[in-house]
This record gives structure tokens, C-alpha cells and sequence, in this order.
């Protein structure tokens, strides 16, 4: 069995990689066994000292590692640039904040001295997606190293040369054998590794009916663990917006990495005497839009990641316009090589239309009118979604009411839903559970032991 990385801009075949077989994954599970209790008694400072030299490397290899996504997933090369440059940084913060992360935390009661510590759990599996091949498989990585894990990554199979080439700049910054390693199998044979007793948890990022399974895998095995999942996030235009800045944003919202996000804006909520205008300005940007191969600078919209996604996204689209949709601008698959879809806005859009229920994964705007505040939070949350959401108004008090009110992990106020490794990342529903980035994610990684000292 082999895995096929091919390049989304010519649909051609870039290079194949071979399985890893039985053996091989059983030699893995030994090393990582074997590095991890060795690792987890290593100084908190020699781990982030090596967590620095990693950062480094990433910056060093920011073009190089970059035109390597841009091959398998289609990401513009200035993203794809981009993207290293924020794992570096968050690398960096990690390592920088880690001691006050994983300090323990002392607290006053009968006892002589009780304290909450903050110890390894062993060996955590990641199963992470192709849309960002770096990011997505750092933001775990480096807190649950630094925490004293070990770390497996099961990639999306269209992006194991990414996976590889992390695996070997750990190697080079000089991480211990078989403290982060890649396993290169089928789907089929990810239950057993979840199942064994030398895996103490697992995360993914992916599809609710992958975190389903996961989570029950998990659940069966008595493991933890931590979900993040699909979103539909609702941007609210209420109808003191800056209309302008809200369409520039907006934009740039929906249309980062072809669409291809949990956090784009996807579902654009707009006060119905304001949606005309808002609308003629959003179009206005789609159009300026350049959709092409991601290798060229000048590509802002690169191609959907496969022949798969791009007819499901055909799909949603058809079937939306036939029940009433309006196409604004775009609408269609480019006539190329590749798998290129137009920049697209659909208005009179209604519950029932696959762009208000489901999750699209494209470059697609839904824009649904609204009557009042009340109106657009019900629809904000017409969803089983609860990823992130993002407001805009002028009104800030206005901003702070209707916040928790918002069933979301996260809400931006006059700005687009965007990952921060200073910030908790996550979210509610079917978007998942648990927290990615900041202290918090780091200690999801952690066994938060209490200790009492009579």
C-alpha cells in the first residue's frame, strides 16, 4: 500500500510514499515508549532549549518547507510562508512560557504544604488534517514535548511529505529518537493504536464523524481525548457596522486558504438594510481576488486540495441555487487543470439549503439577511456548529451583550476568528471539545496531580 501526494494546481502525482508496515509501527511504539521515560525526567530548560533551536530551524527552512505545502495542498506560497513563520512563533512563546505553564501551583489549606503539579501523561497520538500540514501538527506537538510527552502524528495521507520533513527538522534540532515520530498507515489502523496501552491520548482535528469515532475509540479505552472539529462560523454585520472594513475583513475571512478552514467566516449574517451594500462591497473584493497555481506570488485564491472536495463543494452550491439561492458572483468550477472553484456569493440563502446547514469547506460566501440583533443571534446559533463567531459594530457595549450569548468557543469583535498561541483554542457542539494553544492547551497534555502534605 502506498500513500499519493499530488499537486492540487495540475492534479498530477508528485511522489508516492510506502505504508509503514506491522513491524515498523510496533518498532515505533517501542522507541517512543523507551524515549518518553527518559524525556519526562529531562530538565524543563533542556527541553526548551531544544524547543528554541526548533523555532530557529523553522525560520531558517521557511521557504523551503513552504513551497513543500504549497506542492501538496495547493496553500499560496505567501501563506504557505506564512504559516512556518507562526508555528516558529508559537514554538517560541511555548518555550518561553512553559515554566510558568507547568510551575506548580501551590495551594492553602490543612495540610503542611498541597500543591497542584503538572506531570506528563506519556504518549500522545495526533491524527491531524492536510489544510495546515505545519500548523496543525505543532500547536500539539511542542506543548505536549515540552510537557514531557511523546508524540505520534498519523497525517492526512495527501500531505506525508509534510509529515516527513517535520519528523526530520525534530531530528535536526535535536530532539531524542522516537520522541516525535510519523506513522504512515491506513485508517483501519489507527483503532489499534489508539488501543494500546502504551498511548495515553489521542487529538485530532478533523470532521465530526472522525471525532465521533475517535472519541468513542478513546472513550472504549478509557483515554482522553481532545477534539477539534468542523465549524460554519457566523460573521455578524449588525447594522452600525463599518460596512467597508467588514467586507475587507470579511473577505480575507472566508477566502484564507481557498475557504479551506474550521475558522472561516462561512455563514455572513447581515442586518437586512445593510445587506445590499454590504453585499456589492464583499463582491467587490471576491472579484479583485487572483485564483491560480499557489507557486505564483501574486496568487491570492489557490486550488481546492482535491477532486473530492471540489465536487462536494459543486454540490452544496447546485443544490442551494435550486432551492432559491442567488448567485452574486462566481459559481462555478474554473475550466483548468487543477481543482479550481470561482470565488462565490450566494444571497437568499434559508435554512435548508446545504451552504446554511452544512459546513462548506470552499470558497463560498452565504449572506443571510436579518431583521434586528435578536434575529441574527438566533441564526449565529442555528447551527450544531459552535467553532467561533465573529461581530461587528461600532457599539462595543452592543458587542459585550450579544457575546455570551454567541454558542461559540471564541467571539472577535470587528475582526475575523484567527488562532493565537497566547489565546485558547476551541470549541462547543459538534465543533469539538477541548483547548488547543495557550496555558490551557498546554494542560490538556498534563496529568494535573494533586498533592497534600499532612
Amino acid at each position: 500500500m502506498s500513500f499519493i501526494s499530488t499537486n492540487p494546481a495540475t492534479g498530477k502525482i508528485i511522489r508516492r510514499f510506502k505504508e509503514h508496515t506491522a513491524a515498523e509501527t510496533e518498532r515505533k511504539l517501542v522507541d517512543a515508549k523507551r524515549a518518553q521515560s527518559a524525556w519526562r525526567v529531562v530538565p524543563l530548560k533542556n527541553r526548551v532549549r531544544l524547543a528554541m533551536k526548533l523555532a530557529a530551524l523553522l525560520r531558517k527552512q521557511k521557504h523551503e518547507l513552504g513551497q513543500l505545502m504549497t506542492q501538496e495542498m495547493g496553500k499560496p506560497i505567501r501563506a504557505a510562508i506564512a504559516e512556518i513563520e507562526k508555528c516558529a512563533w508559537a514554538t517560541e512563546y511555548f518555550a518561553e512560557n512553559a515554566e510558568r505553564f507547568l510551575s506548580p501551583e501551590y495551594v492553602k489549606t490543612d495540610a503542611s504544604e498541597s500543591f497542584i503539579s503538572f506531570e506528563p501523561l506519556g504518549i500522545v497520538l495526533g491524527i491531524m488534517p492536510w489544510n495546515f500540514p505545519y500548523w496543525q501538527v505543532l500547536r500539539y506537538a511542542i506543548p505536549a514535548l515540552l510537557s514531557g510527552n511523546a508524540a505520534f502524528l498519523k497525517h492526512a495521507s495527501t500531505v506525508s511529505g509534510c509529515a516527513l520533513r517535520t519528523e526530520e527538522l525534530f531530528r535536526e534540532a535535536g530532539f531524542p529518537k522516537g520522541l516525535f515520530q510519523v506513522l504512515l498507515i491506513e485508517t483501519e489502523k489507527i483503532p489499534a493504536i489508539i488501543a494500546d496501552p502504551r498511548v495515553s491520548a489521542v487529538t485530532l482535528t478533523g470532521s465530526e464523524r472522525a471525532g465521533s469515532i475517535v472519541a468513542s475509540l478513546a472513550g472504549k479505552a478509557v483515554k482522553k481525548s481532545i477534539l477539534e472539529l468542523g465549524g460554519s462560523d457566523p460573521f455578524i454585520v449588525l447594522a452600525d457596522a463599518d460596512l467597508a472594513e467588514a467586507a475587507h475583513t470579511g473577505a480575507r475571512a472566508r477566502l484564507q486558504n481557498a475557504g479551506q478552514s474550521c475558522i472561516a467566516a462561512k455563514r455572513f449574517i447581515v442586518a437586512r438594510q445593510k445587506e445590499k451594500l454590504f453585499t456589492k462591497l464583499l463582491a467587490a473584493r471576491f472579484k479583485e481576488m487572483i485564483v491560480g497555481d499557489g507557486t505564483d506570488e501574486k496568487t491570492d485564491v489557490g486550488p481546492l486540495s482535491s477532486e473530492r472536495m471540489l465536487r462536494g463543494l459543486e454540490r452544496q452550491v447546485a443544490e442551494s441555487v435550486a432551492l432559491g439561492a442567488n448567485v452574486v458572483c462566481g459559481g462555478k468550477r474554473i475550466d483548468r487543470a487543477g481543482y479550481f472553484y470561482e470565488p462565490t456569493i450566494l444571497t437568499h440563502v434559508k435554512k435548508g439549503m446545504p451552504v446554511y446547514d452544512e459546513e462548506v469547506f470552499g470558497p463560498v460566501a452565504a449572506v443571510i439577511g436579518v431583521k434586528d440583533e435578536e434575529e441574527a443571534i438566533r441564526v449565529a446559533n442555528d447551527t450544531p456548529y459552535g467553532l467561533g463567531a465573529s461581530v461587528w459594530t461600532k457599539n462595543l457595549a452592543r458587542a459585550k451583550r450579544i457575546i455570551p450569548r454567541i454558542e461559540s468557543g471564541s467571539v472577535f469583535v470587528n475582526d475575523m476568528v484567527k488562532s493565537d498561541p497566547r489565546l485558547p483554542f476551541g470549541g462547543i457542539k459538534q465543533s469539538g471539545y477541548g483547548r488547543e494553544l495557550s496555558g490551557f492547551g498546554l494542560r490538556e497534555f498534563t496529568n494535573i496531580k494533586t498533592v497534600y502534605i499532612k
